[in-house]
């Protein structure tokens, strides 16, 4: 049996340094997605709440120390953040796991250490972003500074919260914002815990505030508040254009990390072995719920037959089982209704065309399993080569040459990240090139590195993360002009007019 005596029964929000107590009002059930059981429940923040928790940021921003400390004041602080999240990873990893079903080696080993170390890369990127300075107009110097754009919302995803919240609060709080945070409701227990060892890190009250529920009341209500300044959101593409919508309407920004359908293309060069390693990881890592799948997976036709048996054959090997347990290699589906979903597109697969590869069933346990599926599609466009399925479900194609592959690849909406597989790096620079996205990857897969800009393409986003990145999001510029020489000035009302 899960510890659940371990989470709370019920999870408010966390305002101005502490947690609502109960109140009764609408509530949510959360459910352990190993087994199916309610283990918690999610007392939902109506307008009123999100009200109190923004006015609290905004009181922090404008009276608080955070915007007003140094830099080296930050970094401290924001270093003994990463070292709270390391000491504490235990307590966190059981609370998202429980949440999320998301394997707990794979919480532990990796969201936590990336969780920790975004606050610590950010506590060394903001020394490190250089200020402008203009000389050329003679007789002024101009420079450039950078400030705090005020408080922030921030829209997290259920598929991995504390690795991707934790970006947008280390991001926001370096440069020296304040925020409300709103987790997914259907993943409400880890966030408020983190930003609550957040502040006994030594964050001041107010600077983070949390609030949970739905997004169209909770969300809704953090996206139309007048007095936020910015909205972060990860998440699916339609609210993304909504909130879109919304800011515009307030003539404030809004970034957006959203869908994705990506193209995983391997040619015949490849080196093979490596290429289904991250084939299989790609799709099947957390149970397929990401972002940056690789899930549509185009392979030369010279080698297709022999690429996707192996893969096959592997996949049908893959250990789904209890995400608590060392040896799992797969864990459930995040919840019932988002399982049900994923294993309708069988059916709207085999209606198109397409041949069942492997898998397309629920597992036959307690819990939200589902075994790893794989079908060859009729055509790239089809709805499983078109639409995001966000889960264990990858579509097979084939391509004749590298013209082919980039045709088929960029006749997509999305464009959040790319996959290429080839040993020739002209092939690799050209059709690199060439691919609509906002990362490439070769021969590699998922790798992220935060210096670097990260953000999609059409229906995929908006911005970007990154050290320069956010710093352009999370701060607005002012510009300082003075003269450095005696600048003479007309002297209106002094002297008569001939």
């Amino acid at each position: 049996m899960p510890p659940f005596d371990q989470a709370p029964r019920l999870v408010t929000s966390f305002i101005d340094g502490a947690f609502v107590g109960d109140r009764g009002g609408y509530r949510i059930p959360n459910f352990y997605p190993g087994n199916g059981q309610q283990f918690s429940a999610l007392q939902e923040a109506d307008a009123a709440e999100v009200d109190h928790a923004v006015r609290v940021a905004r009181a922090a921003f404008r009276e608080g120390p955070w915007p007003r400390m140094s830099i080296e004041e930050r970094q401290d602080i924001l270093m003994r953040v990463h070292d709270a999240i390391i000491a504490h990873a235990d307590e966190l990893a059981l609370l998202e796991c429980l949440d999320t079903g998301i394997l707990m080696r794979e919480i532990r080993g990796r969201h936590l250490v990336r969780a920790a170390y975004n606050f610590r890369f950010f506590a060394e990127a903001i020394s490190q972003q250089p200020d402008e300075a203009w000389s050329q107009q003679k007789g002024y110097f101009t420079y450039v500074t950078r400030d705090p754009v005020g408080v922030a919302g921030l829209i997290a995803p259920w598929n991995a919260p504390l690795a991707l919240a934790s970006m947008k609060l280390a991001a926001a709080t370096a440069f020296g914002n304040c925020c409300v945070l709103k987790p997914s409701e259907q993943t409400p227990t880890s966030l408020p815990r983190l930003v609550e060892i957040i502040e006994a890190a030594g964050m001041p009250r107010g600077v983070i505030n949390v609030v949970n529920g739905r997004g169209s009341v909770t969300g809704q209500a953090l996206v139309e508040h007048p007095d936020v300044d910015v909205v972060h959101f990860t998440g699916g593409t339609e609210t993304g254009r909504t909130i879109a919508r919304t800011m515009g309407g307030r003539l404030r920004r809004a970034e957006m990390e959203l869908g994705g359908k990506s193209a995983n293309i391997i040619f015949a060069d490849a080196n093979l072995d490596r290429a289904l390693d991250g084939a299989l990881v790609s799709i099947f890592s957390n149970s397929g719920q990401q972002c940056l799948a690789g899930s549509r997976i185009l392979v030369q036709d010279s080698i297709a037959r022999d690429f996707i048996a192996a893969f096959v054959e592997r996949a049908a090997r893959i250990r789904v089982g209890d995400p608590m347990a060392a040896d799992t290699e797969m864990g459930p589906i995040a919840s019932e209704a988002h399982r049900r979903r994923i294993l309708s597109f069988v059916d709207i697969a085999r209606g198109e065309g397409a041949r069942l590869l492997t898998g397309g069933h629920a597992l036959d346990r307690d819990g939200y399993f589902m075994a790893p599926t794989a079908v060859m599609a009729a055509s790239n466009g089809s709805r499983v080569c078109q639409e995001e399925i966000f889960g264990p479900f990858a579509s097979f194609l084939t391509f004749r040459d590298a013209e082919d592959a980039v045709a088929i690849a960029n006749a997509s909406q999305f464009g959040l990240v790319g996959y290429l597989w080839t040993q020739n790096l002209d092939t690799a620079m050209r059709v690199s090139r060439r691919i609509e996205t906002g990362v490439m990857w070769i021969n590699t897969p998922l790798n992220r590195e935060l210096r670097a800009p990260f953000g999609g393409v059409k229906d995929s986003g908006t911005g970007r993360d990154g050290a320069a990145s956010s710093r352009a999001f999370f701060t607005v510029e002012r510009t300082t002009t003075l003269p450095i020489e005696d600048i003479p000035l007309r002297r209106f009302g002094a002297e008569a007019v001939d």
